[in-house]
């Protein structure tokens, strides 16, 4: 039975939209959740908040990601375009090139050079792509997919905080938004670890620490502008 690798570097692009979306979801909807309410605002005003926190969010990550990503899948396109051009007026040069950097990891200058010429006789610009530019089929720039992930995923986030205003009574409103919102990052932590293969408590104390140091500040600004008025 032959073996196959399973290697997690394809889940790179989706991964990171998903954890940035869900993260950021769940941090900044109860970190305005929390700041509102310790401002002694009602249930209807923070769930109003919430809400808008959620939609104004996901459309943000949403953009933001869609921007961030085309930028870089441009600027590849771009090097992809002047690599094919090279490859087509000075191809010799293209080989010497591809040789050197199988001689600089280890091979020895004909073995290398064999090789260079083995690739690009099978796919030229793929060859040079993936060893000069870095540019691989599993890591190249997907704008709409990490657009969309980070939306989604940002709102299913976001969603878990206005649950919890829901379910509790409006006098522990702050610190069960609070802590239910450490439960949900630790848990977010853990499942990105896994599913990328990273230390799990490292991943852990990451989310949770930055979210509670958000939720903290939010809920002192709330309570200070809430005693203001």
């Amino acid at each position: 039975m032959r073996h196959q690798e399973r290697h997690r570097t394809t889940r790179i692009g989706w991964l990171r939209a998903a954890v940035l979306g869900a993260n950021d979801g769940i941090v900044s909807t109860a970190s305005l959740v929390i700041g509102v309410a310790a401002a002694s605002a009602v249930r209807g005003d923070v769930l109003v908040a919430g809400v808008a926190g959620l939609v104004a969010g996901a459309m943000s990550m949403a953009a933001g990601e869609y921007v961030s990503v085309s930028s870089q899948a441009d600027t590849e396109q771009a090097d992809l375009a002047r690599e094919r051009k090279e490859l087509e007026t000075d191809r010799e040069f293209e080989i010497e090139e591809l040789t050197a950097i199988y001689v600089k990891r280890g091979l020895d200058s004909a073995l290398a050079k064999q090789v260079a010429l083995q690739l690009m006789k099978h796919d030229a610009l793929g060859a040079h792509a993936r060893d000069e530019l870095g540019i691989s089929d599993s890591l190249s720039a997907r704008p709409v997919q990490a657009a969309f992930a980070s939306a989604a995923t940002f709102a299913l986030g976001a969603a878990m905080p206005l649950i919890v205003v829901l379910l509790v009574p409006e006098g522990i409103l702050v610190p069960a938004v609070a802590i239910t919102s450490l439960i949900f990052l630790a848990l977010l932590g853990i499942l990105a670890a896994q599913a990328g293969g990273s230390p799990i408590i490292k991943a852990t104390v990451r989310v949770t620490f930055w979210g509670a140091l958000a939720m903290a500040l939010t809920a002192g600004v709330g309570a200070l502008f809430g005693t203001v008025v």
